[in-house]
């Protein structure tokens, strides 16, 4: 059954004229160099293939991630016959990597950890086996591996239902549509507010929120959040307002709106990288606006019903502090605007990266 959110998303792009609808399989924009000898093909379905490509672009290592359909018995396949249950294929995404970069093994560990393996009948708010859980491989070592790893998956005791996800053999697979590909990056707000109603990311947070990441394409949880009594020693009581007690401070009246120093804003709580000079730009509304984050893994979207409307509020993940909120009204390539406090946001200068921890930011500021 396809879900009503993407019946209501596929309206407003249709009703804002975007011209995505055409069966476009030309995949513009999704090209690599197929001659690299450590490039392997890797195929996954995890529901929704908006979200698992999105997490799988982000893997250091991966080259490229085209989302489609495979395992039905209709050939070129659209998505309204898919997503209608009525062809057998599955929502999956077939993944290039470097091998030499990232193994087979870790792209195995990333899956588990962005779905619900126990879920037969689909995944989160996306009903139907159109939706359903799935590791294709390539070859008989990928077969291996994946049984391998969902044997110790289904003994680690992380879920109390048993594991479901199907393990069989790579068969044609199908680009989808153009306007599918790179789904995130073309209309970051509709997936957003999509992503965040379809419930994943608060179930993934509750089954793992124990473990710590794999190098392979997540942040570190090297940033802690102080206890309430150390943060009002640390913070003035406008930073503790505005991060703990999701307050605002004034517009133009505070320190890193007008900032044009080269460097990086980083959380005043946790000191996780949150933002960048280089996305930063004059929006005229008197609080620092970025056009994307330094570190998506390390910032957090969610509905804010107050003060009688809705907006995206935009937290920091692992000091949890109210940074500000997030707007569609941003210039290319985005065409978003993080409004952010200042308050809850410490600068750091170009200069002092190496000496504050940050040395693998230099290379924004080569040229």
């Amino acid at each position: 059954m396809k879900h009503i959110v993407k019946i209501i998303l596929m309206a407003l792009i249709l009703f804002s004229g975007f011209q995505y609808f055409k069966n476009d399989r030309s995949m513009a924009g999704k090209t690599m160099n197929t001659k690299n000898n450590n490039y392997k093909a890797a195929t996954f379905a995890g529901g929704c293939f908006w979200c698992t490509e999105s997490d799988f672009e982000k893997v250091e290592g991966v080259i490229d991630v085209v989302s489609g359909y495979i395992g039905g018995h209709e050939e070129n396949p659209t998505y309204q016959e898919v997503s209608a249950g009525t062809t057998g294929h599955t929502e999956a995404i077939k993944v290039t990597y470097d091998s030499g970069k990232v193994n087979y093994s870790q792209l195995l560990d990333i899956f588990w950890r962005h779905v619900d393996p126990t879920d037969s009948g689909g995944q989160f708010v996306d009903r139907g086996s159109q939706y359903r859980t799935a590791i294709f491989y390539h070859d008989e070592e990928q077969k291996r591996m994946a049984e391998e790893s969902k044997d110790k998956l289904n003994g680690s005791g992380r879920f109390k239902k048993p594991i479901v996800t199907e393990i069989v053999p790579f068969d044609r697979f199908y680009p989808a549509e153009d306007y599918h590909q790179d789904y995130y990056k073309k209309s970051p707000l509709r997936y957003k507010v999509y992503r965040f109603h379809s419930g994943r990311d608060q179930f993934l947070k509750k089954v793992w929120h124990d473990s710590k990441e794999t190098k392979a394409g997540q942040s570190s949880s090297q940033y802690v959040k102080p206890d309430d009594e150390q943060l009002r020693k640390k913070l003035s009581p406008k930073q503790f307002q505005v991060t703990q007690q999701d307050g605002t401070e004034p517009p133009f009246k505070n320190e890193h709106w007008d900032n044009k120093t080269k460097g990086i804003y980083v959380d005043i709580v946790s000191g996780e990288p949150l933002f960048s000079s280089t996305d930063k730009f004059k929006s005229g509304t008197g609080w620092p606006s970025f056009t994307q984050p330094l570190e998506s893994g390390n910032i957090v979207e969610k509905e804010d019903r107050s003060f009688f409307m809705t907006r995206i509020e935009v937290r920091s993940r692992h000091g949890d502090s109210h940074l500000g909120h997030l707007f569609q009204d941003g210039p290319e390539p985005t065409g978003l605007r993080y409004c952010i406090n200042s308050a809850s946001l410490r600068f750091i200068p170009k200069e002092d990266l190496e000496k504050e921890g940050y040395k693998e930011y230099l290379k924004l500021f080569s040229d």
